[in-house]
């Protein structure tokens, strides 16, 4: 794919219309203004801890470029300025090679992953979870989700959910322990389906148990969550620690489950520097999860014999990450971790290449059970959808019609109140 840096004249030409066009309109207003508005968005929970989102709302973004096709490019720029993927390291995903596990299986997971993904949505919706504590985690978890989840179809949703996030849930309506939307909760959903239409399809593929009460919806959260830490960057992987901790204690149902996840959290080897520590404590995290509820299962026999919770990879499909050995006082066995073979077993498994399904016609298309993938749908290809130059000017421009939609704002509510 070129890049703006093969095409330096293009780019600078691109911007220079941009700039063109918005700048007479932004400076009839500079003489008004008198400073710069940053674009922003301060979020704190009122201890002084402060944090920071890009404002991607406006009524003038609305109007201007919300029908454009370029849009989901403009979102998803933004949402990389927080997650930052870097597309060489997956330019050559085709020809990566595959791992040991079926690619029929792979590809039912990027189902499980979309349905875990528009569930989470609903519950959230369902219950009004959405208040002035929970906005701050929540919107950077669907940052996390629009740079670096591996469904395309949930990244374009996602960043459609954020470009109307305000008018949906305006700042000044969940004051009240009960977040508000200014429409319906089944309406959110069926107007911005995160995942597209048919998504949630109400079963599962990959993480369907031998009963409806195992496996399922926890399953394909954890398959989103590894495949969400492999894609990270190092300089971003303590963002996205942060991002999966708060999103977890502020949305998942199960109160006991929250509780030890929290405490997982706040026991953590934080700063994460590199994207590798960061892999490896979710592996870890996960690990101790299955341990505990091995013990839950084995006392209450509630566990589904078919798919027995286990320490993970078993040797069955990565023979080098573990070595065994038996305690000799008691004589149970002891897993020795390699942890430089997990990670790259990690990589593999929950990588882009694995997460796309097979083609295995012309069209690109994997058929599972009666269904079908396009590329364009399921595949996780460049996050950028639009040569760099333009979404870097088509970003500009929205900063700009963004900065306007403020100022015009703020004259109304300030007209409002002297009146």
């Amino acid at each position: 794919m070129p890049s703006s840096t093969d095409y330096p004249h293009l780019s600078l030409l691109f911007v220079m219309m941009v700039l063109m066009i918005v700048l007479p309109s932004f400076e009839a207003f500079t003489g008004v203004v008198g400073h710069r508005r940053s674009v922003l968005r301060v979020l704190g929970d009122g201890d002084g801890s402060m944090d920071y989102a890009l404002d991607l709302n406006s009524s003038t973004f609305d109007s201007v470029l919300k029908d454009s096709p370029t849009s989901f490019a403009i979102v998803e720029f933004f949402a990389h300025c927080s997650f930052n993927l870097d597309d060489e390291k997956f330019q050559n995903e085709d020809t990566l090679p595959w791992n040991a596990s079926d690619p029929v299986q792979i590809a039912r997971a990027i189902y499980d992953t979309e349905e875990a993904t528009a569930q989470t949505f609903d519950i959230i919706t369902d219950n009004k979870w959405i208040t002035q504590e929970t906005r701050a985690p929540l919107i950077m978890f669907l940052q996390l989700l629009a740079a670096h989840h591996p469904s395309k179809r949930c990244r374009k949703g996602t960043a459609e959910i954020l470009v109307n996030f305000d008018d949906l849930w305006p700042l000044n309506t969940s004051n009240s322990s009960q977040g508000t939307s200014i429409m319906q909760t089944g309406d959110v959903t069926k107007v911005f389906p995160i995942c597209g239409k048919e998504v949630p399809r109400g079963y599962w593929i990959f993480c369907r148990g031998s009963r409806n009460e195992t496996r399922g919806y926890s399953c394909g959260l954890w398959i989103l969550l590894h495949a969400l830490s492999v894609r990270v960057g190092d300089g971003e992987a303590q963002q996205a620690f942060i991002a999966t901790c708060d999103f977890i204690h502020n949305f998942f149902k199960c109160e006991e489950c929250r509780r030890h996840f929290h405490e997982m959290c706040s026991s953590a080897p934080s700063p994460f520097r590199t994207a590798r520590s960061y892999v490896l404590w979710l592996w870890s995290s996960h690990n101790k999860v299955n341990e505990r509820l091995m013990a839950v299962e084995q006392e209450w026999r509630t566990g589904d014999s078919r798919y027995p919770k286990m320490l993970w990879p078993p040797p069955q499909i990565c023979a080098s990450c573990s070595t065994s050995t038996i305690k000799p006082k008691t004589g149970n066995t002891k897993l020795n971790w390699n942890e430089d073979e997990v990670y790259n077993f990690l990589k593999q498994h929950y990588s882009i290449s694995s997460l796309s399904p097979p083609s295995n016609d012309e069209t690109g298309k994997s058929s599972i059970k009666g269904m079908s993938v396009s590329d364009d749908a399921a595949s996780s290809t460049h996050a950028v959808t639009v040569p760099v130059s333009a979404a870097l000017a088509i970003a500009l421009a929205s900063c700009a019609f963004g900065a306007l939609a403020c100022f015009w704002r703020t004259q109304q509510k300030n007209r409002k109140q002297k009146n």
